[in-house]
């Protein structure tokens, strides 16, 4: 085998926050250098911007005798171009839900739910690139009359870098996130993009997980990019049960998995080796603290000390935190409730700490969900802006029920960027195998057994009061779960 020490590889992570590069050795996946550059307020929706940030984080030498780059962009935003290349529509917010409506028109027209499963590993919703199609098409017709092509973000990225006259490319687990991919075939449904927009779209070519997608005018090779999930669990170095949990505003546990999950609360998507990564979203995580700390008039420390005071089960009190309605469980309409008050429990550090648990249980329910799918969960990564709570750290293991670990901040912070690196690597060395770089020993944290027991007590109660709130969701869950295992 020929050795790749020496030659440096690149990867490019352009979140909703920051451009953000770092420089590996293409053999052992060492960090030789890196750089974040900040986006201007307003300017996550801005793909000149990004472009401008990754110029600026570019500059100083920092991709100086790099030979690869690998790109990961913020996902499920659609970029609409005009047959020059010229953007006509940018991506949405992130949080923005104008494309519910159309995707719910969406989901009805192809015959449901079971339909859009059977033909994307998906269920579109507001965030979907088809449903962007749909509402551009509706609610802005006279911008759609100029579009030719639909990108997504690391596909936008990728193109530029690649420089005119290249051609818009994208990976599988970039593609698999549109509602218009096909798992079966590994090609797109042209059809589905076709008849969400009203009209054909342009799509971008396909590269397969190892080959590049092209050079730079300067002769850099361009790796094929991933999803930005996709990104974090090959930059993790994910193995046969670990899954991911990340507590963002809401948040998601996916998984690298061999086979194909069909369930209406997963979305089956492809990971950036060539394996399926299993999603599960709650509506609901960091943004129950936050709401809860701003009630009781703290900031995020101070909110961390009330909690950690507590005992356990908050003296009764139990969250529901489904203030903005809930996808797992299916309770669109919901919203939060507390209950248990008693004149022991109605203190601030009970509230701060049944908001803790109960947004732990919420993302407990999604590991269920994928263990009802087949998926092992034996360890979990916990990531996200809610792994910096001592709270939520503290609470973890009990609730989830298995060894948790928290990522160093720094190595949390690039660990996308880390994984597109890694697929640069992979392209620049022509190989078939992915590169087996050395990952730093990571330190999990199992639940003692006194802590599970507490926390099986915890989600116990949890279960009896979303189950006496909502009486008809056992049934509706019990028929699920056996749904699944008749199908499986």
């Amino acid at each position: 085998m020929v050795s790749m020490r020496g030659r440096l590889v690149a990867g490019v992570h352009c979140s909703h926050r920051a451009a953000r590069i770092v420089v590996c050795d293409g053999d052992s996946g060492d960090v030789l250098r890196q750089t974040v550059v900040r986006f201007a307020d307003g300017a996550h929706g801005d793909p000149v911007s990004w472009l401008r940030a990754f110029g600026e984080a570019a500059g100083g030498g920092t991709l100086d005798d790099v030979e690869a780059i690998g790109v990961t962009a913020q996902g499920h935003g659609l970029i609409a171009l005009d047959g020059q290349g010229v953007v006509v529509a940018p991506p949405l917010p992130h949080d923005d839900i104008s494309a519910s409506g159309p995707a719910a028109e969406l989901v009805e027209e192809l015959g449901g739910p079971q339909a859009w499963l059977g033909a994307t590993g998906l269920v579109p919703n507001a965030a979907t690139a088809v449903a962007h199609l749909r509402r551009l098409a509706h609610y802005e017709p006279e911008e759609a009359a100029r579009v030719v092509a639909a990108a997504l973000p690391h596909d936008w990225l990728t193109w530029q870098l690649l420089g005119c006259p290249a051609e818009l490319t994208t990976d599988r687990s970039d593609a698999s996130t549109t509602g218009y991919w096909s798992p079966e075939t590994g090609g797109w449904r042209e059809d589905l993009a076709e008849a969400a927009f009203r009209r054909p779209v342009r799509l971008p070519r396909l590269v397969a997980p190892g080959e590049a997608a092209g050079r730079t005018p300067e002769g850099l090779v361009i790796s094929a990019g991933a999803g930005a999930e996709a990104a974090l669990a090959f930059g993790l170095g994910l193995e046969h049960g670990d899954v991911v949990v990340a507590a963002g505003a809401a948040g998601a546990a996916f998984a690298v998995h061999d086979s194909m999950v069909a369930d209406p609360s997963v979305a089956c998507l492809a990971d950036a080796t060539g394996r399926r990564m299993p999603v599960v979203r709650t509506l609901n995580a960091v943004r129950v603290l936050r709401g809860t700390a701003t009630m009781l008039g703290v900031d995020t420390a101070g909110f961390d000390e009330l909690a950690l005071r507590s005992t356990p089960g908050a003296c009764g009190l139990v969250m529901l935190p489904y203030l903005d309605g809930e996808s797992v469980p299916h309770l669109p309409h919901a919203a939060g409730t507390l209950t248990g008050l008693h004149r022991e429990s109605m203190t601030p550090e009970a509230f701060a700490r049944a908001a803790v648990e109960g947004m732990m249980c919420g993302l407990a329910d999604g590991l269920d969900v994928l263990r009802a799918c087949g998926v092992p969960v034996e360890r979990v990564f916990l990531v996200g802006v809610g792994a910096r709570s001592a709270a939520v750290r503290a609470v973890a293991p009990m609730v989830l029920g298995v060894p948790v670990t928290v990522p160093e901040p720094a190595e949390a912070a690039r660990a996308a960027a880390l994984g597109v690196a890694r697929q640069a690597a992979w392209a620049l060395s022509g190989k078939p195998d992915v590169p087996a770089w050395t990952r730093p020993a990571t330190a999990f944290v199992p639940p003692g057994d006194d802590d599970r027991a507490v926390g099986t007590a915890v989600r116990e109660q949890f279960a009896d009061v979303r189950d006496r709130m909502y009486p008809d969701l056992a049934a509706r869950t019990a028929a699920s779960v056996t749904g699944r295992h008749r199908r499986g």
